[in-house]
């Protein structure tokens, strides 16, 4: 019966797990560490790898960042230690003014944007933790010169995108979010993977020669040791 009611509600298998107990049951579904997936784990670095030269991040359910590929590592360089632990959390570093946020030209529209994330997930899990997430996003102060509200139409009518002013120049970024179909195991279920795409051709153009310059210098420091 408990089974039942949870697939009919779509109940998170974490919360599942403690129905489980609540009944006197063992919990049915484990909560594996990341690097334990096996296959899993494989896919989520083939997912990252081969997104290359476009960013992409895999969070748990809490945002907390899990995994990255080099073009998400290279926007995360700048982050100091302060947001990095206990472990850096992606909502977080994209809008805290230590963070990212001071490069979001549209930032109040990008936070609005997020705590509707935020909120979705809460109305889902009731985690406590996205409800201390969500106050400590809502209470930021918008940087100064950063309330530009971005039209979908300058963008084709099809999206609102991140908007960042960077050493490179102005990029234009949206994102795909994926999930694992039918996981059973707790953490693998809260994984999802968030894939950002270049919104106009200056920002594809600007991330193809990002990396094909940290290639570029990776060849050379391979060749320079192999003398």
């Amino acid at each position: 019966m408990i089974e039942r009611l949870c697939e009919e509600l779509d109940v998170p298998l974490r919360e599942r797990n403690a129905l489980y107990l609540a009944a006197g049951f063992a919990p049915v579904h484990d909560e594996r560490p990341l690097a334990d997936l096996g296959a899993m784990r494989a896919a989520v670095d083939t997912v990252l790898q081969g997104h290359e030269p476009y960013p992409a991040a895999a969070v748990n359910h809490r945002w907390e960042l899990l995994a990255s590929n080099r073009a998400m590592s290279r926007f995360l360089t700048a982050v100091p230690a302060s947001l990095r632990e206990p472990q850096l959390n992606m909502l977080r570093v994209t809008l805290h003014p230590d963070g990212m946020g001071p490069l979001v030209r549209n930032y109040a529209q990008w936070r609005a944007h997020t705590v509707r994330r935020i909120r979705r997930q809460i109305d889902r899990t009731a985690d406590p933790d996205l409800v201390e997430l969500l106050a400590e996003v809502e209470g930021y102060p918008v940087p100064a010169g950063r309330t530009e509200h971005i039209a979908a139409e300058q963008y084709g009518d099809l999206m609102v995108p991140m908007v960042l002013e960077t050493e490179y120049g102005t990029l234009s970024l949206t994102y795909v979010l994926s999930v694992f179909g039918a996981p059973r195991d707790v953490t693998l279920a809260e994984i999802a993977i968030e894939t950002s795409f270049p919104a106009d051709e200056m920002t594809r153009e600007v991330l193809v020669a990002l990396a094909d310059r940290d290639s570029s210098k990776s060849t050379a420091s391979s060749a320079a040791g192999s003398l």
